[in-house]
């Protein structure tokens, strides 16, 4: 019984994690003392894609929001399916995808590191950052929850 509650509060959490690092600030960085940013991973991506960086602002959408957003329903389905087949076709899509979970983590500890090496800016993490790693976190989780590996 136990397992099933584990199971519930998973299949609420990671995507609410996933939904408030995506809309909350990233990562703030101040320049000069007087000038802040302090934007979102949506507003990064609509940035990008403005600012004429079509090509990365596509693949920064697809490897942080529409790869975790797929792994997610697919986990979901997965979870309150009781119909194998649908468990055994999902079952080789969701490790592929769970490869790239947290490919936006680093690539944020790197822009930081770089900001902070540079001395042009100071870069602090904010809350959507860690939503967005707990939201990856969970998601594993609750891949050992829906499909525990194989005993040996």
């Amino acid at each position: 019984m136990g397992m099933i509650w584990i199971k519930a509060a998973l299949l609420v959490l990671a995507p609410l994690c996933l939904g408030l690092g995506l809309v909350l600030p990233l990562v703030r960085f101040e320049r000069l003392y007087f000038f802040t940013d302090s934007p979102s991973l949506v507003a990064i991506i609509v940035s990008l894609w403005q600012g004429g960086d079509i090509l990365l602002a596509a693949l920064v959408a697809l490897l942080s929001v529409v790869f975790p957003v797929l792994k997610l329903t697919f986990l979901m389905v997965e979870a309150v399916s009781e119909n194998g087949l649908a468990a055994g076709r999902l079952g080789r899509i969701v490790p592929l995808l769970s490869k790239w979970s947290m490919m936006d983590v680093m690539l944020v500890a790197i822009v930081i590191f770089a900001a902070k090496t540079s001395g042009l800016a100071q870069a602090f993490t904010q809350p959507g950052l860690w939503f967005y790693a707990a939201s990856a976190i969970l998601a594993g989780a609750l891949q050992g929850v829906v499909r525990p590996p194989p005993a040996v």
